[in-house]
């Protein structure tokens, strides 16, 4: 339900006509950010992180197939205020974000919306009212458990913006644990919170070394704002093995929900490649921690996890 990182990823459209899948995925991966209608709507959309948005508002919905199977299809309408409430709150989250990072985005990402003028800092926080009261009425009309979740992952995201990012580590941590919540939403949704746990347990990993690796990428900003990310405080290097060594702990976490019966063999080839990919990522950011390659590797773990999503969701309903 929210945060940067993850700034997690390029959405998922699963749907037919004219385009094929392979077409629409091909499109999927490609999407650039400059590649959104440049107007002030592509600007405001271009803020929300429209990859991030829907896939965590995906995640809940993932969530729930995982603990409730092929029932949750039966009542279709709590799914759709779930996925709103997912896709609201992380566009808000991303909007906020945003708005407390444009000097340090002035520096690491001026092409953004707010350091390249296109919104303005008053824009993006009315962008995150907006959003916040939507995300935050769609997870009231689901329950008041729901909405506990969703107020308790806002109030994190928030923490985050304000002033959890300068603490380096910690702030990855909060981002990941945004990240992990769409599961445990999900599991509220169904009433078994428990399974949702294992697949909250392997998002919070992933993320957490692309956040990490995120930090070498941004270190140059980051230290002149303050920000204490592992790469700024201990270096490059020790950053990419930090990174890597979370990513090893997500790939041995993935063996968990087979072990214990929770998902289907067609979990199996999807998480392969999630876990493929994070391991060669691992080697390749310990092998060369520079800018560049560490750009790269956040950038694979993206689609990694999307993958692993899909996973997630086909061991659960086939």
């Amino acid at each position: 339900m929210c945060l940067k990182g993850f700034s997690l990823f390029r959405s998922i459209s699963i749907c037919s006509g004219h385009l094929g899948l392979p077409t629409l995925f091909t499109w999927f991966i490609t999407l650039k950010p400059h590649r959104i209608p440049m107007g002030k709507a592509g600007s405001l959309l271009e803020i929300t992180r429209p990859v991030n948005s829907v896939m965590l508002g995906f995640a809940i919905i993932v969530g729930a197939a995982v603990t409730g199977g092929a029932r949750i299809l039966d009542e279709p309408l709590p799914l759709l205020y779930a996925f709103i409430t997912g896709w609201a709150l992380t566009g808000a989250s991303m909007a906020v974000n945003d708005y407390y990072d444009r000097e340090i985005d002035a520096v690491n990402e001026p092409g953004r919306p707010i350091p390249s003028g296109r919104v303005t800092p008053g824009e993006a926080l009315t962008l995150t009212g907006v959003l916040s009261l939507v995300g935050l009425a769609a997870s009231y009309m689901v329950s008041y458990s729901a909405l506990a979740v969703a107020c308790f992952s806002w109030v994190v995201m928030m923490a985050y913006s304000a002033w959890g990012k300068r603490t380096g580590f910690p702030g990855n941590l909060m981002v990941s644990t945004c990240i992990a919540l769409p599961f445990v939403y999900g599991g509220v949704l169904t009433g078994s919170l428990t399974v949702s746990l294992y697949f909250s347990l392997m998002a919070f990993l992933s993320n957490t070394g692309r956040e990490v690796a995120k930090g070498i990428v941004d270190v140059e900003g980051d230290r002149s704002a303050g920000v204490r990310t592992v790469a700024v405080s201990r270096g490059a290097g020790a950053a990419s093995k930090v990174a890597a060594a979370f990513f090893a702990a997500a790939v041995a976490s993935s063996a968990v929900p087979v072990y214990l019966g929770l998902v289907s063999l067609w979990y199996v080839p999807f998480v392969a490649v999630t876990d493929l990919g994070l391991v060669h990522g691992a080697v390749s950011l310990v092998r060369d921690p520079s800018r560049e390659n560490s750009r790269r590797v956040k950038n694979r773990v993206l689609y990694l996890m999307l993958v692993g999503l899909v996973g997630f969701a086909a061991g659960s309903l086939l």
